[in-house]
């Protein structure tokens, strides 16, 4: 296994044109398959989350694998945020902008309160509508984002800026 997150690049396989023409879609299923990989993947992850932070927040889907390994290796809880239709619980939501159209996610109302600290953990950072949506569900139920953390940021999309007043941490930069 390596020794730095920047030589795990190797266990992120790139598939052109998926889901359609043009794009270059980054499988983290090698990286997941290895559980080397995986685990220091978790580690380095941990090492980023402040001693102060409540909970993780994993956002659906992948997102959920990496929040759910890290809150367990930190003995923290793991909050989901998700698309419509999906918690069985009251909810809270919100609608964003996609680049072409919206969505929508939803948190339990009451998975979070005033005073919980959080960090938000998802696979990939591109353009970051989804992880702003996210900051602002988290902060309308009066909690505090520490920080967005990523496996993967793509920085030619700058998507770090829709985050801007929140500390971002990726692993692997593209």
């Amino acid at each position: 296994m390596a020794d730095s997150a920047g030589q795990w690049q190797e266990y992120i396989r790139d598939v052109p044109d998926f889901p359609k023409p043009g794009i270059v879609f980054k499988d983290i299923t090698p990286l997941l398959a290895n559980g080397e990989a995986f685990a220091a993947t978790i580690a380095e992850m941990a090492a980023l989350v402040g001693s102060d932070v409540d909970a993780i927040v994993g956002i659906e889907s992948r997102g959920f694998i990496f929040g759910a390994a890290l809150a367990q290796k930190l003995g923290l809880g793991l909050i989901t945020v998700r698309k419509p239709g999906k918690l069985p619980a009251d909810v809270h939501s919100i609608e964003y902008e996609l680049e072409y159209g919206f969505d929508r996610l939803e948190i339990h109302r009451d998975a979070l309160s005033a005073g919980h600290r959080v960090v938000i953990v998802d696979d990939l950072l591109a353009t970051g509508g989804t992880a702003a949506a996210t900051v602002k569900l988290v902060g309308q139920l009066g909690a505090t984002v520490d920080a967005c953390l990523f496996l993967i940021e793509l920085d030619f999309l700058e998507g770090h800026k829709a985050l801007s007043g929140t500390r971002v941490e990726s692993l692997l930069h593209y």
